[in-house]
């Protein structure tokens, strides 16, 4: 038996996200792009677009959603930001201006616009990296799964490190629901022991 309970797909939650998720996505993206001229900038709009992808895991299941995003779209965001801010920020250089200078650029009204640019290369690398920490830390927590799907356990629930497990049933007790968990192992009393 399994120490986790395996993730079971909530209707509501599923349509709720499905409902919200554009508009949270479009919420960011207008955060971003004005954070010159409002409150906000590329970080605030780059952890509202991340959130995105958070509900999408909530409401699909972590590893549905891991599998489901193209890795290269992420190391896509998080270099392309970073080389977008590089390029703003150095390229004002080569006007004759200084580091992230951007008004000397021979452009209509380029203080807004260099700034604009710079706010969405930060979002872009803040989107990737969010994303990328929530699934690292999320993965994270997952017992490691072995080549052939294992989680690590034995024919009998418990884990091989610890000889011991925590289980939502007594042992001996077909299906009696009980909600507290149960520790059982070589050093729990006769029974069980009620955690």
């Amino acid at each position: 038996m399994s120490s986790r309970r395996p993730y079971v797909e909530s209707p509501v939650i599923m349509a709720t996200v499905r409902l919200v998720a554009p508009f949270v996505l479009t919420y960011g993206i207008f955060v971003t792009l004005h954070g010159a001229s409002s409150p906000g900038g590329g970080f605030q709009g780059g952890v509202i677009a991340a959130a995105v992808i958070v509900m999408l895991s909530f409401a699909y299941g972590i590893d549905l959603t891991w599998e489901w995003i193209d890795k290269r779209v992420l190391v896509g965001l998080v270099g392309g930001g970073v080389a977008l801010f590089g390029a703003i920020a150095l390229g004002a250089v080569l006007f004759g201006g200084q580091f992230l200078e951007v008004g000397v650029y021979p452009i209509p009204e380029p203080d807004k616009y260099g700034i604009e640019l710079v706010e969405v290369g930060i979002g872009m690398t803040v989107a990737g990296v969010v994303t990328s920490l929530f699934f690292t830390l999320a993965r994270g927590a997952m017992p490691p799964v072995g080549e052939d799907g294992e989680s690590g356990r034995d024919d009998e629930g418990t884990a091989a490190t610890d000889g011991g497990t925590f289980s939502s049933e007594a042992p001996g007790s077909e299906g009696t629901g009980g909600d507290r968990p149960v520790r059982d192992g070589p050093d729990a009393p006769e029974g069980g022991d009620r955690a």
